[in-house]
């Protein structure tokens, strides 16, 4: 790996982290809003990356990613939320859980913005440091945004669906978060075509946003 692999590579897992403490933030915030100031009081409701870091999901798992597939992913410490100082446990619940993926939504649309400008306004190529980064910043947003809504506990999409489900499925639809990690590993690796919808999902996400910054600004 040369020089500009190894600054990008810092570049990009930078950008995962900061949306990453961005999306552990917004979750805090919006539950401190509905009520339930667990966040606050842990020192959770902060933009600090430091507050949101888990060694292993935040760190190690991203470098490891990008040095073997190019590309970073990985997780955050997840925001502690009491639903009983909700001050309407399902309704704020999915309120909570969908602040997280709609912030990197709007992350991926600002720094989609910022590429357009780089790239249509000030002259640089597409394949520069500056706009590689940008690019790979934006498809890691929305890669966050689509993962964490797919319902499957105890994803964000989970909390959502736990809130539209008919009472008398909450509770047993609820209990799947025990194993949730390993579902998830099933859902991902083993069922076939899932990671095709995911990144359909995602690369809707990125059309949505192209779109709304405007398009083609040439």
């Amino acid at each position: 790996m040369d020089d500009l692999q190894i600054i990008k590579a810092g570049a990009v897992i930078a950008v995962l982290v900061l949306s990453l403490s961005v999306h552990e933030a917004a979750h805090a915030w919006v539950a401190d809003l509905r009520g339930d100031r667990t966040a606050r009081e842990l020192g959770r409701l902060t933009l600090n990356p430091i507050a949101h870091i888990d060694p292993m999901w935040t760190v190690v798992i991203p470098v490891l990613m990008f040095l073997t597939a190019g590309f970073a992913f990985g997780g955050a410490r997840p925001v502690p939320v009491d639903m009983r100082r909700l001050r309407n446990p399902l309704r704020d619940m999915s309120l909570v859980a969908l602040a997280g993926p709609v912030s990197n939504v709007l992350i991926a649309v600002l720094l989609l913005a910022i590429y357009k400008l780089c790239v249509f306004s000030l002259g640089y190529h597409p394949k520069d440091l500056l706009p590689e980064v940008l690019k790979q910043g934006v498809a890691v947003n929305m890669l966050l945004a689509a993962f964490n809504m797919v319902p499957i506990p105890p994803l964000d999409g989970s909390r959502v669906m736990t809130w539209l489900l008919p009472p008398g499925l909450r509770v047993p639809y609820a209990s799947l978060e025990r194993y949730g990690m390993l579902l998830v590993v099933l859902v991902f690796f083993v069922l076939p075509g899932t990671n095709g919808l995911l990144t359909s999902m995602v690369n809707g996400l990125i059309d949505f946003a192209w779109a709304l910054t405007g398009g083609n600004w040439a």
